[in-house]
């Protein structure tokens, strides 16, 4: 398994995962959302841009992570790769790069995801309001200490 620095190149891979991937993180909301293309959302593209980006690829087909210094800013497994430890793979990576304590920001209502980051020692230390695409969402800010 590698795990290998972004290349402008994999712009349209990180797209496509990014469109298969960004609303199952919105899944467990009582509202529907329409996803908005990370090359149009310019709140998130830039926080994109500003990170340090990894991709895993394996049969043509890519996953990534992303990392500002401290705060884990993406992790997208690609739908047909869940469940095969990609996931952790990718997040232990992170933690191994983070600048001391590490963070994360989630859907309150995505406790899968919140599950596997509190195997890695992430805690909740906060909830607050946000919004995806103008629609309002609860979240959680966690932690994991260095």
């Amino acid at each position: 398994m590698t795990i290998r620095s972004y290349r402008e190149t994999d712009f349209p891979a990180v797209l496509d995962i990014y469109a298969a991937s960004k609303l199952d993180e919105l899944i467990y909301e009582d509202q529907r959302f329409q996803l908005l293309p990370l090359d149009q959302d310019l709140k998130r593209l830039e926080g994109f841009r500003n990170s340090r980006v990894f991709v895993f690829e394996q049969d043509g087909l890519k996953t990534y992570a992303a990392l500002d210094q401290s705060e884990i800013t993406a992790l997208f497994i690609h739908p047909k790769r869940r469940g095969t430890g990609i996931g952790r793979t990718l997040m232990q990576h992170m933690l191994e790069r983070a600048e001391g304590e590490a963070t994360l920001y989630v859907a309150k209502s995505n406790l899968p995801a919140k599950r596997l980051y509190e195997q890695f020692g992430f805690v909740i230390t906060s909830e607050f309001m946000t919004d995806y695409n103008g629609i309002p969402i609860l979240a959680n800010k966690m932690v994991r200490k260095a």
